[in-house]
């Protein structure tokens, strides 16, 4: 404890060198799970993501709102990726400081976006430390995964501040995988006496959602996409085993169309078989592409490397489905907000985005002395993206109404603002629940509250290593499973000359819930202490930080969607 005095008490000292620090928030403690392998040597080869400043942020939000509000003239109005470019482009100052920034330090090694907002720069360890003061770089290894990152902040000159976001490569670990299999082993016990469940595969989900065998892709220039940053793939045999054994009662690809990035080696992970699985069987027969950990190299960030290639590429999938998060507390809120900014990029360009909320519920930080708070996960807390929580059948046995997982994560982000296009949904499930709430100090009331909808994640069966496996859980499953849905409904768009979905909230919350089912019961995780007992928040009627909106009925939705 004492070092980590002694490491702030000289930064807070002065202002000036505070000033220089652009992530002073960002917790650059090691995570427990990760060991310390060595310093890094001064000739070794880096490589840094220098987020440069945009242009006209505020008008590329408001040009998403435009084009995002269903009672715009502008709805539907989408932008090229060139148009995106020329509105966010940084100023040319910008561009010429930090060029000759790095120029003067030898650093000549670099490749920028179409959209010249991020320079990604190859470097040694010994010009990294001294372009950005504070900053040492070690080896860090976990299962048999080894990056590179700083133990301290970094700092950059004055002259420089104004110019960038953040420097991405030095701070935040790649989170670890939740462990699906562990999600439902407490539920097993209980279910395994009373007999046989059978599980939830693509023909359930079809059942419950009302899909019909004929809710299948035939649109050309429609995609999907599934991202994922955590060391491992998916297999294509599995894939094919899959929808040889789920997928009959269906039309469906076997295969995925692009792979983005490079696909580990060594066994198939479970995260990545249930995510291209499930997307697939919802969005039964289109285009189908897996962005894969595409770190070259271990001073990379892969959540950010994939945020930099959205920004690099004209032609993409209109929906991707990501199962990734970490706590908000754990970032600063620089990198946060930029991410958003990358989010609206993706939004104005009619791509939807959607994020899975998290398996611990409403999440718990610890402050010490019984002083607890909730912990909200980001991006699930963007407000420009759309957050999908989880559900289990009433009855695990049958195809029954849906009541809240109690894994499903939701609150109130301490970061963001609530949007303008959920304050009513919020204001009244408040209202509706004022008596019922917990304290007031565990949560930020005027945040952006999610998830925005929700869908089962509860006991999924996933072919893996060529073995089918029951028992998966999580909100990774119900977000490629909810991706998909929206994929057919952009596929009838498509098919009429409509634009795709894009960014889905503010049209979602026009509903006011028609055309989902609504979720009313049960509640989620919270902390483990005498104020609240375990418990986070609970399910009601409408809107509810557990389960959003409910979960889909495809038909219903798909008229709602499909009118003009």
């Amino acid at each position: 404890m004492n070092t980590l005095l002694t490491f702030f008490i000289p930064l807070l000292s002065s202002s000036l060198v505070w000033s220089g620090y652009l992530e002073y928030d960002q917790d650059v403690l090691i995570p427990e799970d990760w060991t310390h392998v060595g310093r890094v040597e001064p000739t070794e080869d880096l490589e840094l993501t220098f987020a440069l400043k945009q242009q006209n942020v505020h008008l590329l939000e408001e040009t998403l709102r435009l084009v995002s509000e269903p009672d715009s003239a502008q709805y539907g109005k989408h932008l090229h990726l060139e148009e995106v470019a020329s509105l966010v482009r940084p100023s040319e100052l910008t561009q010429k400081v930090v060029h000759h920034w790095l120029q003067s330090h030898g650093i000549t090694n670099c490749q920028t976006v179409q959209t010249q907002d991020f320079l990604q720069c190859t470097m040694t360890a010994e010009v990294a430390e001294t372009l950005l003061p504070g900053s040492k770089f070690h080896h860090y290894a976990r299962d048999g995964h080894s990056v590179v990152r700083s133990s301290a902040p970094y700092s950059v000159h004055d002259d420089i501040h104004q110019h960038l976001d953040f420097v991405g490569g030095l701070h935040r670990f790649p989170p670890k995988g939740q462990d699906l299999s562990k999600a439902s082993s407490n539920r097993k016990q209980k279910q395994s006496k009373t007999g046989m469940h059978l599980g939830v595969t693509p023909a359930i989900l079809r059942a419950r959602y009302n899909l019909s065998a004929t809710d299948v892709g035939t649109a050309q220039n429609n995609s999907q996409a599934v991202a994922q940053f955590l060391e491992q793939y998916y297999s294509p045999a599995d894939l094919a085993e899959f929808m040889t054994i789920y997928g009959r009662s269906f039309k469906h690809l076997s295969q995925v169309d692009r792979v983005v990035g490079t696909q580990g080696a060594g066994k198939a992970g479970l995260e990545a078989s249930l995510d291209v699985e499930y997307i697939m069987s919802t969005g039964a027969n289109i285009s189908t592409w897996v962005f894969t950990n595409p770190g070259r190299h271990e001073s990379q960030e892969p959540f950010l490397q994939w945020m930099v290639l959205l920004s690099n590429m004209s032609d993409l999938p209109w929906v991707h489905t990501i199962s990734y998060g970490d706590d908000e507390d754990s970032l600063s809120a620089a990198y946060m907000m930029r991410i958003n900014t990358e989010f609206m990029k993706a939004g104005v360009r009619g791509i939807s985005l959607l994020f899975a909320s998290g398996d611990s519920g409403a999440g718990c930080r610890h402050f010490g002395k019984g002083q607890n708070s909730f912990r909200p996960s980001f991006p699930a807390s963007s407000p420009y993206v759309t957050t999908v929580g989880g559900t289990s059948f009433k009855n695990p046995f049958k195809v029954t109404y849906e009541v809240t997982d109690y894994i499903s994560g939701g609150g109130f982000s301490n970061v963001f603002k609530m949007p303008d296009y959920q304050a009513s949904a919020v204001d009244s499930y408040l209202k509706t629940v004022a008596a019922t709430l917990p304290p007031q100090a565990y949560f930020n009331i005027s945040g952006r509250a999610y998830p925005d909808m929700a869908a089962l994640s509860d006991n999924y069966w996933v072919v893996i290593n060529r073995v089918p496996v029951p028992w998966v859980s999580g909100t990774s499953a119900s977000t490629p499973v909810v991706g998909g849905m929206l994929s057919l409904i952009n596929d009838q768009r498509l098919l009429k000359g409509l634009p795709a979905l894009g960014f889905l909230n503010p049209r979602l919350y026009k509903l006011k819930g028609q055309a989902l089912f609504d979720v009313t019961e049960g509640c989620h995780l919270g902390c483990l202490d005498e104020q609240v007992q375990g418990q986070g928040f609970c399910a009601a009627p409408s809107w509810d930080p557990v389960t959003g909106w409910g979960t889909p009925n495809y038909p219903a939705l798909l008229s709602v969607l499909l009118a003009e």
